[in-house]
């Protein structure tokens, strides 16, 4: 298979035109999920920190081939118009940091020294050849290994270490374009003569990436950071919209919305996804549900190196409504393709083998039930969650009920140790097939069948220390 794949790759044809699938799209029975080469789809991984394409050092087959052995099905990257310095947020052999004259981007290099990373400055007007031809394997690769790949374009220049290292900087460029300061590199009026360049990148990433299924866009990582303005990311999305419509294609569009949570305001008409960070607890999928697109968490950290924030982050996200997460897993280094570093103490985030089997636990779970059917429901439990844990549940009315029970990581005072809990369901009169099930192991703990007549109905929990999903089915 791989050497026919390479075949189709040297013949430029690509993977997606041997799939002759359409690109990933909304869900028209349920556009808070996604619909793919299908089948009816939920995006769940634990990846790397967007370094796969502009770092030359990263094997990205290795790591694609981890994501699908792990059964995850997503991974998001970063386009090369923006690199960090080695240590920056205290990340350890962070990706997106190449090692001096290792980037590798979408600008072609000059024949003039003076990059501040090492090597020649780029050329704006010309576009490297290697790039994109790593960037069509890599979107060609994961679409062979069943991943999705969120491409991002661009992302704001938190620091000036950022904005040293940007090839859009008239520093590292021999057009004279962007002699301005950091916070105005994304915006239409102050942009030193950029606005250009960046919108025919744009045309040409979306030219490249015509043919393959696997792939949506994200206008810019954390646009409320650096100056970002709205009226830009509208301009971007309207780039992407007008480039694909003579190509006879459309994927999707991101935006990056807020950390945490925020009500969505004026929203482009072309953009379907609405993604957030660090999304715990999840109260953003409800203030936006309304929306009736899909609405991510597509990027987790700064709370310790353990699984547990952020396995209760993933499923009380996805269990709220949710239809995309992306724990930020910095297990992903060159060297450790196969997720296996063993990054130190003090580092922003987590991400391990373990936990990305815990991932794969979360999308069995989702799976297995009709999923497209689900909607959230707060009033499907009438009481009996415990003092400092929350509870949330998706429901197809009348036929099943999926929910996840687990002690609030962000309350103090949450009880730990091992409890259990017996949680009054609204449930239809009928019989019902009942399983509690370990998130951390995927194991039934607990089975059991009941009858009601209707109304608030208990179901007791087996013992548990952190978290556990209820799966209730009308037989």
């Amino acid at each position: 298979m791989r050497s026919t794949f390479a075949f189709l790759l040297s013949l430029g044809v690509t993977a997606s035109s041997a799939f002759a699938a359409a690109p990933l799209a909304l869900h028209p029975d349920n556009p808070h999920y996604f619909v793919w080469r299908g089948q009816p789809t939920v995006l769940i991984t634990s990846g790397e920190h967007y370094g796969a394409v502009l770092n030359r050092d990263f094997d990205f087959r290795k790591y694609l081939d981890t994501l699908a052995q792990d059964g995850l099905n997503l991974t998001r990257t970063f386009s090369g118009a923006y690199c960090e310095p080695p240590g920056a947020f205290s990340i350890a052999r962070n990706t997106l940091a190449p090692e001096p004259g290792r980037l590798l981007c979408p600008w072609a290099r000059s024949d003039q020294a003076g990059y501040a990373n090492g090597g020649n400055k780029f050329d704006l007007t010309r576009w490297d050849d290697a790039y994109f031809q790593r960037l069509r394997e890599f979107v060609g690769y994961a679409a062979k290994r069943g991943v999705v790949v969120e491409l991002n374009l661009f992302c704001p220049m938190y620091e000036d270490t950022m904005w040293r290292l940007s090839p859009m900087n008239a520093a590292n460029n021999v057009n004279g374009l962007g002699a301005i300061a950091r916070t105005n590199v994304y915006t239409l009026d102050k942009d030193g003569g950029l606005l250009a360049a960046q919108e025919a990148l744009v045309r040409k990433l979306v030219t490249e990436l015509k043919d393959f299924d696997n792939l949506y866009y994200e206008i810019c990582n954390e646009p409320y950071f650096g100056g970002v303005t709205m009226a830009w990311q509208h301009r971007i999305a309207d780039t992407i919209t007008a480039a694909e419509k003579p190509l006879g294609v459309r994927h999707l569009i991101s935006q990056n919305i807020a950390n945490d949570k925020a009500k969505v305001g004026n929203p482009h008409p072309g953009v379907s996804i609405f993604n957030f960070h660090y999304a715990y607890p999840p109260e953003t999928v409800a203030m936006n549900y309304g929306l009736n697109k899909v609405i991510g968490d597509n990027e987790t950290g700064f709370r310790g190196t353990n699984d547990l924030p952020y396995r209760v982050e993933a499923w009380s996200f996805l269990l709220a409504g949710g239809g995309l997460f992306n724990n930020l897993d910095y297990s992903f280094v060159a060297g450790h393709e196969d997720g296996t570093f063993g990054y130190p103490a003090n580092e922003p985030g987590g991400g391990n083998p373990v936990f990305r089997r815990q991932m794969k636990i979360l999308g069995d779970f989702i799976r297995s039930f009709d999923f497209v059917r689900l909607k959230p429901d707060a009033g499907a439990i009438a009481g009996g969650v415990p003092r400092g844990h929350r509870a949330y549940a998706l429901v197809e009315p009348g036929q099943a009920w999926a929910i996840y029970l687990a002690r609030d990581t962000k309350d103090k005072n949450a009880p730990t140790g091992p409890q259990t809990a017996t949680l009054n369901l609204a449930l239809p009169a009928g019989s019902y097939g009942v399983e509690w099930v370990n998130p951390k192991t995927g194991a039934v703990d607990k089975r059991a069948e009941l009858t009601t007549a209707g109304g608030p109905t208990p179901l007791a929990s087996p013992a548990f220390e952190e978290d556990i999903a209820l799966r209730v089915r009308r037989r």
